[in-house]
């Protein structure tokens, strides 16, 4: 069992983009600054998309550009959907880029407006503008569709290979409404690391159905070492109605720790970083089912 989980924090783009009210650039800032002070060194800063259709991303530039500068050793990415956000991303100092396309055309066409050959005609140009940058395809609806419902691994191996045709290294397999289970997380890890066993994998769990922690240890445990959440389980699909959100950084960072598993990052430090979210965050957008847990008790008195 490899006993290193590199946790992706992503609170800062998927988190704050569900926010109703601008979140100041400053408190954006502190935030970031909390959580590279925990130890987190794999962070998702933010989205180059069009302030019309995400106000809270506007500054987006700001927020990579002193970032990129003040941490020079953090694993820096953003989130583009076009060739013009990956010229944005590559301008501010971003080397590495997540490029998001569903397995289910319906939820592409809802998400993004796209068709699959559309995502990938739009790829192929980021790739031949831009051949150093580090894409990583987030495949959305990898474990389920709202539209169309469950596909089987062997689906999700054959679309995959005209990204990896076109050199993408790297997928992050998307729990995007929170309908995986532990067993359907194996069987498409399995699949998937079978067909293509040079791909790094990573995972995005929502926790919709409090099945985050466990569909995460369960890709863990498929070797995957690579996994996504955000602080105070911030964000979540618009597509599941009454969704928990996202899986909270501090909820798994706790148990993998707890775990024996490194993951380079403080609990406590964490902890103390989510309880600063929720002073400037609007009260009612959290997930609110997360544990809340203080200082991990001592073995003998647990």
């Amino acid at each position: 069992m490899h006993t290193k989980v590199q946790v992706y924090e992503v609170g800062p783009r998927d988190g704050f983009q569900n926010l109703k009210q601008y979140l100041p650039l400053e408190e954006k800032l502190k935030i970031i600054d909390d959580l590279v002070a925990s130890g987190v060194k794999h962070l998702q800063l933010t989205s180059f998309v069009s302030p019309k259709a995400i106000p809270q991303m506007k500054d987006a530039m700001e927020v990579a550009k002193t970032c990129v500068q003040k941490y020079p050793d953090v694993d820096f990415l953003a989130l583009v959907p076009n060739l013009f956000g990956a010229k944005m991303a590559w301008d501010c100092g971003i080397k590495k880029i997540s490029y998001v396309v569903s397995l289910s055309e319906s939820h592409n066409k809802a998400n993004i407006n796209r068709t699959h050959e559309e995502s990938l005609a739009e790829l192929k140009k980021i790739v031949e503008a831009y051949p150093d940058l580090h894409i990583c395809l987030d495949l959305a609806t990898t474990f389920g569709c709202p539209f169309e419902g469950k596909k089987d691994a062997q689906e999700v191996v054959a679309f995959l290979k005209d990204y990896v045709d076109l050199g993408v290294k790297e997928v992050n397999l998307c729990d995007t409404i929170g309908v995986a289970n532990p067993k359907q997380v194996r069987e498409i890890i399995s699949a998937v690391q079978t067909a293509y066993p040079s791909v790094a994998l990573q995972v995005h769990i929502h926790d919709t159905r409090n099945m985050g922690m466990v569909n995460t240890l369960a890709a863990i445990e498929c070797g995957v070492d690579s996994i996504q959440s955000t602080l105070g389980g911030l964000g979540g699909c618009p597509f599941a109605p009454g969704a928990s959100g996202n899986l909270a950084t501090e909820d798994v960072v706790y148990m993998l720790n707890d775990m024996g598993y490194d993951t380079g990052i403080d609990f406590d430090r964490l902890l103390t970083a989510s309880k600063r979210e929720k002073t400037v965050i609007p009260d009612g957008v959290f997930s609110g089912h997360h544990m809340n847990i203080q200082t991990p008790l001592p073995k003998d008195k647990a």
